[in-house]
């Protein structure tokens, strides 16, 4: 039996994406200017993603974005969606985000994830001179930055400091979309985000959510994709362009891209024969807003989800303003109800 409230929030996950004819500048403005909407429409939190040598995503430095943001909004959260901790130092990235909650106490979220966040090539740029086997697993990563953020900067004996320690600790997130990463999360005593815009499959994300409630006292949040039109027509037309690929490698890289180019470049430059190479069922949910308010309502009684961040993978600016509008207000009206 799912344990069900009444009512669940919303946020954003925002990739400042980049439209046709469009520069890097238009979409990031695009995406402050969304976070200063998403304020005022009620959203919970706006997180920033991480994407790496893309053109259609203005999105590498989620800290930086997140900092430009908090300093312009007032009440909503800002975090990362999420930093993609195999690339970085824990050590910075603690002192990345003990300074951000320095700069705005009890409003900034820190998640972290173990996807590249771009093909191996960028990956390889990005970790030149690291050791991995020093570097360790991402269990290990997590473990060490967990350490880091625990330190109040009056542990006795202690010589190293991720400072400024801030007044109030960011929030801490682990995304994923399997089993071991909520086990990860659950162990560590972190929040767990079940990554349903990139595996919503209904099997994988019933397990995954049944092992996380019978292990955890902490919130049920699930991202998914949402796109919401004022015509049905039009969001099923906006869907139709959407895909999430599956790869998986012979020397057991698994992970998820935007198309099958993608999915063979990525196993051309990791240089290992690709296993498996396939389109994943669209679990994108896509209507009029009391359509898609419906459809979020009904996974929330199922599963028990308190929270849902959503990703609108839509690219021109209007129609996505447009469609994270439409979805809060037919929210903010069931709510009224």
């Amino acid at each position: 039996m799912w344990a069900c409230n009444m009512s669940y929030r919303l946020s954003i996950l925002d990739k400042s994406p980049v439209g046709e004819a469009e520069t890097a500048a238009i979409a990031l403005a695009r995406t402050l200017h969304l976070a200063q909407l998403a304020e005022a429409w009620g959203y919970h939190r706006f997180w920033i993603a991480e994407h790496h040598n893309t053109v259609q995503l203005a999105s590498p430095s989620p800290e930086l974005v997140i900092a430009w943001i908090l300093g312009q909004t007032q009440r909503i959260r800002v975090g990362s969606g999420g930093v993609m901790l195999q690339h970085y130092s824990p050590y910075k990235v603690a002192e990345n985000f003990n300074l951000l909650a320095s700069l705005a106490p009890g409003r900034v979220d820190l998640g972290v994830g173990k996807a590249p966040g771009g093909l191996p090539l960028s990956t390889q740029a990005l970790q030149q001179g690291i050791h991995q086997k020093e570097k360790g697993c991402f269990a290990g990563q997590l473990s060490q930055l967990n350490g880091w953020l625990a330190l109040t900067g009056t542990e006795t004996g202690q010589t190293v400091f991720p400072t400024p320690i801030p007044p109030t600790p960011p929030q801490r997130f682990v995304l994923g979309a399997s089993v071991e990463s909520a086990q990860l999360a659950a162990e560590s005593d972190w929040n767990f985000i079940f990554a349903a815009h990139l595996n919503g499959a209904p099997t994988l994300l019933r397990d995954v959510l049944t092992y996380w409630q019978a292990n955890s006292s902490r919130p049920t949040i699930v991202a998914v994709q949402v796109i919401v039109s004022h015509s049905a027509e039009i969001a099923a037309q906006l869907a139709e362009n959407v895909q999430i690929w599956g790869v998986e490698l012979e020397d057991g890289q698994r992970v998820t891209v935007a198309s099958e180019e993608q999915a063979l470049a990525f196993a051309a430059q990791a240089g290992s024969a690709p296993r498996k190479i396939a389109r994943r069922a669209q679990t994108l949910l896509h209507g009029t807003a009391l359509e898609v308010a419906a459809k979020l309502h009904a996974l929330h009684a199922e599963y028990g989800i308190d929270e849902f961040i959503i990703d609108t993978p839509v690219a021109e600016g209007h129609a996505r303003l447009a469609s994270l509008r439409l979805l809060a207000q037919a929210h903010s009206a069931v709510e009224v109800v």
